[in-house]
């Protein structure tokens, strides 16, 4: 019986190819994953034989099923020396890290550089040095694949990020023409920009594979702030009313965003959330549909109710919030309030104008006695000056409070 995964590359049947080559010199089933250890293709196997269920331990059956390992099975894999080796690691097993059966690792490298590893289960004696070396000389043909597909990844990050940075004018319009050649017929159909923030680097080298995405066209990281980072990724889309693709990719992302943010120094950044600008046809107006999805995501970090996914769409009154200057919760009316000293009397009034001034539903949400809310809201108006029973006073408290969540 063979079974092949499926790759999303324009590579995945040269890939395959390969692996199933390698596991045809071992005798037994290999697996390709690249240097994030997410899975490429693992290759033909006796339904009688090695990948019986039996027989798998749980790395190998959360690699196959999910397509990637966990943060800490490549720590606990990369401990061994197999980015730094140039040939064959042979890793004992350890049922304590789930890792039930011994391995063989065979370094993917192209130009010195570790773009992947291929993996076999290999329980003593295992395969010989002879089979290992035969297997080897097939690694440079897949490490020039990956590398083939890095770059091409590389060029439509640089040509997206500069597309995102360009402003306005000439340069904006030279930049989506560069993109537009770059990605070809990709670029003329229905898109979807979406937003990962914050984003644990800047460094394009630490982004993931777009080929690992669903539906991803292209992707760049690219600073959103002095503070933190942003990641943008460019999804096809077959329907405008079906935004399935860019929302599992941002799940995705987000995962990913969790898992590198435990592994960066401290300060670490918190959690990411992140947002879908709505569809548009083709890359003229780009630079809307990126203000769109940050928009979307800064609204999704201060109102954790839209996200961790928010689309640009449902995000209500934050779609004008987000474009006001960071000085608008800084209203000298409303400023007193906003001091950490009075944060209840302030979360009182939030909730009281979000339940759209009816004092049952309030006091029902904050748990409190409508005589103990009265009071409250007596004092927001005694701080602020501004009159709860006005109509346009209670637009600005509610404005500048949600504000300031931004």
């Amino acid at each position: 019986m063979r079974e092949n995964a499926r790759v999303t590359s324009e590579h995945a049947g040269d890939y395959q190819e390969l692996v199933d080559e390698i596991s045809e010199l071992l005798g037994a089933p290999a697996t390709l994953e690249n240097r994030d250890f997410e899975l490429i293709a693992f290759g033909a196997y006796d339904s009688e034989g090695d990948l019986d269920a039996s027989a798998l331990d749980p790395v190998r059956a959360r690699s196959i099923l999910t397509r990637r390992s966990t943060a800490a099975v490549r720590t606990w894999f990369e401990n061994f020396g197999i980015a730094r080796a140039t040939g064959p690691v042979r890793i004992p097993p350890t049922p304590e890290a789930g890792v039930n059966r011994g391995r063989v690792c065979l370094p993917v490298r192209h130009r010195g550089v570790a773009l992947g590893y291929v993996w076999l289960l290999a329980d003593e004696p295992g395969p010989t040095e002879r089979q290992l070396a035969a297997a080897m000389e097939v690694t440079p043909r897949i490490g020039a694949l990956l590398a083939d597909e890095a770059q091409a990844g590389a060029d439509l990050s640089r040509e997206l990020r500069a597309v995102l940075t360009a402003g306005s004018g000439w340069q904006y319009e030279m930049a989506v023409t560069e993109l537009r050649t770059a990605l070809g017929p990709r670029g003329e159909g229905l898109l979807a920009l979406v937003c990962v923030a914050p984003w644990p680097s800047a460094d394009p080298d630490d982004a993931p594979s777009v080929r690992t995405i669903p539906g991803a066209t292209a992707l760049c990281a690219l600073p959103r702030s002095a503070a933190d980072h942003s990641l943008a990724l460019l999804v096809r889309l077959r329907s405008p009313e079906v935004l399935t693709p860019a929302t599992t990719a941002a799940a995705r992302l987000l995962e990913r965003a969790a898992e590198r943010a435990d592994e960066v120094p401290e300060p670490r950044p918190g959690p990411a959330a992140a947002g879908i600008a709505a569809p548009r046809t083709g890359l003229t107006d780009l630079a809307t549909a990126w203000r769109e999805a940050s928009a979307a995501a800064r609204a999704a970090l201060a109102e954790p109710r839209l996200g961790p996914v928010a689309h640009w769409a449902s995000i209500g009154p934050y779609r004008l919030l987000t474009t006001m200057p960071p000085t608008a919760a800084q209203d000298p009316a409303v400023r007193p309030l906003l001091a950490p000293a009075h944060r209840e009397l302030a979360r009182t009034a939030e909730v009281f104008l979000d339940c759209a001034g009816q004092a049952g539903r309030t006091a029902a949400a904050l748990g409190i006695h409508r005589q103990t809310l009265y009071y409250r809201l007596s004092r927001v108006e005694q701080l602020t000056g501004l009159d709860l029973a006005d109509g346009e006073d209670r637009l600005l408290l509610h404005m500048a409070i949600k504000a300031r969540r931004i």
